[in-house]
């Protein structure tokens, strides 16, 4: 009896509920994750029709990354992060003992290749008085002509002696020279008035030449500061030149400041990811344009991430230079009727409300005939 109540009741009821914490599992783990919210609120848009792009705050000389010349362990570093330096401040030094020897041994030789040349001068002074000497007597045969002809022979081995003794001297002292100038490259100094950004070396630990992935100091010039702005290569037809913008610091929408134009680097180039996030989009490429503001105007750093708005109200969409559109996408408002003369001829015209595809005339070639163009439509193309 009881076993039966047993088969009819709770083993079913336990059916159910295992079944029913499988669906409430299910349910749960297929839900969509909870958006994480944000850690500050983002930047309000400051214009009434704008372009964006995500910028990184640089010094106005560029961050100037100081290798060494040569390779070499450290053993003095005279300067810390946050420095002022002047142009020609030591930087750092390398260990100089073994070139410091190399010079006082051939500054020796130096002074031996000197005092050779000294005695070579003397020597040929003396042929020199020799040869006079016979040259001068009146009576031909108080010498022979052999020792005659032989002072003269001196005279000259003298005067080629002098020659060779200078040249050797000239040698160690070019040697000694070049030592020196070895000895200057051990110490690394600064190539501008800049603030020292990093210092990413410490005494004691070998310093490898050639371009490092970390440079072993950093400099730059942070009186004034630059925007380096990536505008999407998707809207970067949208951007001219000198654009009015404005910079927002991430993490605090409150900081903000109106830049001022700089240039434009018109090399598109492949997006660096700056977030490091792997939902970034990298795959894409990147027009940048440089802005400037003053330090003191918004408190950043060098390297950190900034939000810039430009603002893009009241752009011309006509194609007509002369009533305020243009072909030029560094001058005036793009977006106008780029048409080139000839059969190969391509006009792009955008429309009035700016959201459907342009309207593009393709020409179509056949062999035996002139390029008839073709219209292109959003839909496809249509002969």
């Amino acid at each position: 009896m009881r076993r039966n109540i047993i088969l009819a009741y709770v083993l079913p009821a336990l059916a159910l509920a295992g079944l029913a914490a499988g669906v409430v599992y299910a349910s749960r783990a297929s839900a969509p994750p909870a958006p994480v919210p944000p850690v500050a609120d983002p930047a309000a848009p400051p214009y009434e029709t704008y372009i964006s792009g995500s910028g990184i705050v640089e010094a106005a000389s560029r961050d100037v990354g100081v290798a060494t010349p040569t390779s070499g362990v450290i053993v003095e570093i005279p300067v810390t992060v946050g420095d002022a330096v002047r142009k020609g401040d030591l930087l750092f030094r390398l260990d100089d003992r073994e070139r410091k020897a190399a010079l006082a041994q051939q500054k020796a030789a130096l002074a031996v290749a000197r005092a050779k040349v000294a005695e070579a001068r003397v020597a040929l002074e003396k042929a020199r008085a020799d040869a006079a000497r016979v040259r001068s007597l009146r009576d031909g045969r108080a010498v022979s002509a052999e020792e005659a002809a032989q002072r003269g022979y001196a005279e000259d081995a003298a005067r080629t002696a002098l020659a060779s003794a200078t040249a050797d001297a000239a040698q160690a002292e070019a040697s000694a020279r070049a030592i020196e100038v070895d000895l200057d490259r051990l110490c690394v100094r600064a190539p501008m008035d800049a603030m020292v950004l990093q210092v990413n070396v410490s005494e004691g630990e070998y310093a490898t030449a050639g371009v490092l992935d970390s440079p072993l100091v950093m400099l730059g010039d942070v009186s004034r500061l630059h925007v380096r702005v990536d505008i999407d290569e998707n809207i970067a037809w949208r951007y001219r030149a000198g654009m009015p913008a404005t910079v927002f610091l991430r993490g605090n929408r409150d900081f903000s400041t109106p830049l001022r134009f700089v240039r434009v680097e018109p090399y598109v180039l492949p997006k660096t990811s700056l977030t490091g996030d792997t939902t970034e989009r990298v795959d894409i490429r990147v027009l940048q344009v440089l802005y400037a503001f003053d330090a003191k105007d918004m408190p950043a750093y060098v390297g950190q991430q900034v939000d810039v708005y430009f603002d893009d109200t009241g752009r011309p969409t006509g194609n007509n230079p002369a009533t305020g559109g243009t072909a030029s996408m560094w001058g005036s408002a793009p977006g106008a009727t780029a048409r080139a003369d000839g059969a190969d001829a391509v006009a792009v015209e955008r429309s009035a409300a700016g959201d459907t595809m342009p309207e593009v005339v393709v020409p179509v070639r056949d062999l035996n005939k002139k390029a008839s163009p073709r219209k292109a439509t959003d839909t496809g193309v249509r002969g």
